[in-house]
C-alpha cells in the first residue's frame, strides 16, 4: 500500500522491467533521432506519445497507489515533472480557472484540447491524462474529441456521464444521464480509439453517487469497464466505507480523488494502496496553493509592502521556466551566425 511516484518514495513489489529502465528502452529511438538531428528540442529528449501510454498502462499495472498532482498549464506541468512524479492529469476545473472561469463547461472541447497540447507539450516524460468533461454528450462528439486529445499529445482521456453542461464533482446540483447513453459515452471512445489506430489509456468517471446512490455508481462503474473502459473513477463517495466497497466490489485500476474540502475523505497514500486504488488525485492542490500565494503577494503590493520573503530568487524563477535550457541550447548555435555586412 505504499505510494509510488512520489519524490523520495520507496517503491515495493517492483515489476521485472522497472521505470528507469522502461524509460532508458522508450526513449533510445528518440536519442537516435536527436543525434541525427541536434537541437530538435530544449531540453532532455520527449518521449513520443505512444511511449508515454505505454509507460501510464505499466504504471497503473505495478504495486501500490501512484500520487498524481494535477496541472493546467505548461509551467504547472514542468513543476510536476520536476518534482519528480510519475503521473499528472490536465485538470478541467484548472484549465478553466486559468481562463478566467468556474468549471462549469464553459470551455469547448477545441479549448481544452489546446491547453491540454500546451501541458503535453511541457513534458518530456511524464504521461497526461485529460480531462475530457462530458466529451461533447453525444457519442460522435465523444468520438471527435478522443481524436482531438490524441492530436494533442495525451496518454489518456477522462469522461464522465453529467448532463451538459456539466460542473466540478464536488459542487451541488449536478445531474447525470441515463446508464445507458453514460456506457454509450465510453463505447465511442473505444470505439475511436481503435479507429485511430492508437492506443489512449480511457478513464471512466460517473457522478452518480450524488444523484442516484452508490449501487448506482458501482453499477455504471461495472458497464463502463464491458464496454471497454481500461480505469473507473466514482467521483464523490463519502466515507472510508464507500471507498473500501467501491474498491470491492469494482475490478481493475480506480482513481481516488483527495479534493482537500470535497465531499470525499482525504485519506493518506497507505490507505488508499490498501484499499485498492492505482491512483491518488490531488486534482487542485496546486492550483489553491498558487491562488493562496497569489493573493498574498497582492495583498503586500497594494499596502505598498516588500514581497521578497514570499517570493523565489530570481535565479530560482528563470530555472523554473526553462532559461537554463534555453540558454544551453543557445550556446550550441553561438558559433553559427553569420558575420556581420
Amino acid at each position: 500500500g505504499r505510494a509510488r511516484g512520489a519524490p523520495g518514495g520507496e517503491r515495493t513489489g517492483e515489476r521485472p522491467l522497472g521505470r528507469a529502465a522502461m524509460l532508458a528502452a522508450l526513449a533510445a529511438p528518440v536519442l537516435v533521432l536527436l543525434m541525427a538531428a541536434p537541437g530538435a528540442s530544449l531540453g532532455p529528449p520527449r518521449l513520443p506519445r505512444a511511449a508515454l501510454v505505454s509507460l501510464l498502462r505499466a504504471e497503473l499495472a505495478s504495486p501500490g497507489v501512484t500520487l498524481m498532482p494535477c496541472c493546467y498549464d505548461g509551467l504547472t506541468a514542468r513543476l510536476v515533472e520536476e518534482a519528480g512524479f510519475n503521473l499528472t492529469f490536465a485538470t478541467g476545473f484548472g484549465m478553466s480557472a486559468a481562463s478566467g472561469v468556474p468549471d462549469t463547461q464553459l470551455l469547448s472541447t477545441a479549448e481544452l484540447a489546446s491547453q491540454a497540447s500546451v501541458v503535453t507539450s511541457a513534458l518530456r516524460r511524464v504521461p497526461c491524462i485529460g480531462d475530457g468533461d462530458t466529451g461533447g454528450g453525444h457519442p460522435l462528439n465523444v468520438a471527435r474529441t478522443v481524436d482531438a486529445y490524441i492530436r494533442a499529445g495525451l496518454a489518456g482521456i477522462m469522461l464522465e456521464d453529467q448532463v451538459m453542461p456539466k460542473r466540478c464533482g464536488h459542487v451541488a446540483p449536478r445531474a447525470v444521464v441515463p446508464r445507458d447513453q453514460a456506457v454509450a459515452r465510453i463505447r465511442a471512445a473505444v470505439d475511436a480509439r481503435e479507429a485511430a489506430g492508437e492506443d489512449m489509456l480511457i478513464l471512466a468517471r460517473t457522478d452518480a453517487r450524488g444523484t442516484d446512490g452508490l449501487d448506482e455508481a458501482v453499477e455504471r462503474c461495472l458497464a463502463f469497464l464491458d464496454a471497454g473502459a481500461d480505469m473507473t473513477f466514482l467521483e464523490a463517495p463519502r466515507s472510508a466505507a464507500e471507498m473500501e466497497e467501491y474498491c470491492r466490489r469494482v475490478p481493475g485500476p480506480k482513481l481516488a480523488n483527495m479534493l482537500e474540502g470535497g465531499a470525499t475523505p482525504i485519506l493518506s497514500p497507505a490507505e488508499l494502496g490498501d484499499m485498492g486504488f492505482a491512483v491518488a488525485a490531488y486534482p487542485l492542490s496546486v492550483l489553491s496553493a498558487a491562488v493562496r500565494a497569489s493573493r498574498a503577494v497582492l495583498s503586500r503590493l497594494r499596502d505598498g509592502q516588500a514581497v521578497d520573503d514570499l517570493i523565489l530568487p530570481f535565479a530560482d524563477l528563470k530555472s523554473a521556466v526553462g532559461f537554463d535550457e534555453y540558454l544551453a541550447e543557445e550556446a550550441r548555435y553561438a558559433g553559427d551566425s553569420p558575420p556581420p555586412r
